[in-house]
């Protein structure tokens, strides 16, 4: 049941873009259509959570087996980077379809704060490996699921007459924060659940 509630947590509650504002670069650039959001989204999904177990066992095996934590921060950014480019050699070699369909957002991982923050945060609440893997592919599902919904409601904004005091950024940071208000509203599902099932 931990897991059940690590999984809805992450995805709705404490949203890795809306309630935890990592990750706002792509949402607010990579978010004006939605194939584009898509396979954004297709990408972190599937960084983030090869990332999370990298970063997991070399905190684990390397950095506190050696007492060196203070690395952490410079380690993970190097990890993180590394990997991104091997992905990207393998994708390429292995299946180059699959290459050119995530194109340009492979690299844009790269500098995504929420990969780093996914693996410094499962570090910080303790998981175990298992709990730091469905953290991370639960916060790259909500950080999809955000990203589209928002790419959705900006595509529908192009249909529409904007006031001309709002148009461009004005009336995407309001949408954004409009959103983000509606995800507030499952502020209040964790800890029922956790009262539910006895696990507070």
């Amino acid at each position: 049941m931990e897991y059940v509630l690590i999984f809805i947590s992450a995805i709705f509650v404490n949203n890795i873009i809306l309630s935890q504002f990592l990750g706002i670069c792509p949402f607010l650039g990579v978010s004006k259509k939605i194939d584009t959001s898509l396979g954004m989204s297709a990408a972190v999904a599937f960084v983030l959570t090869l990332a999370t177990i990298a970063t997991w066992l070399i905190q684990r095996y390397v950095l506190d087996a050696f007492g060196l934590q203070y690395l952490q921060t410079i380690a993970f950014i190097l990890v993180i980077a590394a990997l991104v480019q091997m992905v990207e050699i393998v994708l390429k070699k292995v299946s180059p379809a699959l290459y050119q369909a995530l194109g340009i957002f492979l690299p844009l991982i790269t500098t995504n704060c929420a990969v780093l923050g996914v693996a410094i945060l499962v570090i910080q609440k303790d998981y175990s490996l298992l709990q730091s893997i469905v953290y991370a592919f639960s916060t790259a599902l909500g950080f999809g699921l955000a990203l589209t919904v928002f790419a959705g409601l900006r595509e529908q904004l192009s249909l529409v007459r904007v006031p001309r005091g709002m148009q461009g950024m004005a009336i995407v940071l309001v949408t954004a924060g409009l959103l983000s208000l509606a995800f507030m509203g499952f502020s209040g599902v964790d800890g029922g659940l956790r009262t539910l099932f006895g696990l507070d």
